[in-house]
């Protein structure tokens, strides 16, 4: 399913694509439709953390044809928002690991160029998500280095300490797109890198939320970013140093993860920074983000 949060008439609301792709369907409107007993929860992080209604979605979306003209609603006339709005814990994100990124990190950063042995891993603040076509806020008053980052972001389902990798797929819900904007002098300024990943919007995400079982495994998908047009990332997930297995793996060793935290694998070439010269966004510029098979992520610097 390609799970969507959006809102409509002032109200925040979820539900799912429509087979065909222009429209969604509101799934508690589509609930009363269909069963005398409501048991949905008002948000996708209910979803995920509640077997017994993921299940009861399932139902309705194989049932689409029954659900009523009342609730599907075309894309045209909705506003998306992140799939998860407001996260209960901080975004867990992967630096550093594309091959190729870190090369060119280290080499604009004038850091010891060597390919990182373990996953890197940090976090940025809830606050930073916003959803597609939300304004990135530029805070002039702190950087005047803002970068793009494209990522594939892991969304977990189930509770889960010391995963192994045979069972990390297992654990996850679906997947999303997030474009980890980075300040890259905070980033430089602090050396820890939550700051310069941690300002408000900073975390674009959408445009859906793509159940696992429409990725398949190992996970394949193409990457591209482009700004203003013009492409400048473009790489495929299995390039990852670091997998997705060995990243659940990492994480979770020691650490409980739960259901509806959020993991971005990180970000391959092409980024601002390693350009000669660097080109940061300006405000204005426009972020597009696409990821086979999730689809695409529009947002402008304000």
């Amino acid at each position: 399913m390609y799970l969507v949060t959006f809102q409509h008439n002032g109200k925040l609301k979820f539900g799912f694509r429509t087979k065909d792709g222009a429209s969604v369907v509101d799934a508690v409107q589509a609930e009363k439709k269909l069963f005398s007993q409501s048991i949905l929860p008002d948000n996708l992080q209910g979803i995920i953390e509640n077997p017994q209604a993921l299940a009861r979605l399932k139902e309705i979306s194989g049932r689409e044809s029954e659900v009523g003209s009342n609730s599907i609603l075309a894309i045209s006339g909705i506003v998306i928002q992140a799939p998860i709005p407001q996260p209960k814990r901080d975004i867990i994100c992967l630096g550093l690991n594309y091959r190729e990124h870190a090369t060119e990190y280290t080499s604009a950063m004038q850091e010891e160029q060597n390919l990182p042995k373990h996953p890197i891993v940090f976090t940025k603040a809830t606050t930073t998500v916003i959803g597609p076509n939300q304004k990135i806020k530029s805070h002039r008053h702190v950087t005047n280095k803002i970068d793009y980052e494209a990522e594939l972001a892991i969304v977990i389902g189930k509770e889960g300490t010391n995963i192994s990798k045979e069972e990390a797929y297992d654990y996850i819900f679906g997947y999303t797109i997030i474009n980890d904007v980075s300040a890259r002098d905070l980033q430089k300024q602090h050396g820890q890198w939550f700051m310069g990943k941690s300002l408000d919007t900073f975390a674009p995400m959408g445009p859906f939320l793509v159940t696992e079982d429409e990725i398949g495994r190992p996970v394949k998908l193409n990457v591209q970013c482009r700004v203003n047009g013009e492409l400048r990332q473009n790489s495929n997930t299995e390039l990852l140093i670091f997998d997705i297995p060995t990243i659940i793996q990492t994480i979770s060793g020691g650490v409980t993860l739960k259901p509806g935290d959020i993991i971005a694998t990180g970000t391959p070439k092409g980024v601002g920074l390693g350009f000669d010269p660097p080109k940061f966004l300006n405000e204005g510029d426009e972020v597009e983000i696409e990821i086979e098979k999730i689809g695409v992520l529009k947002n402008t610097l304000s």
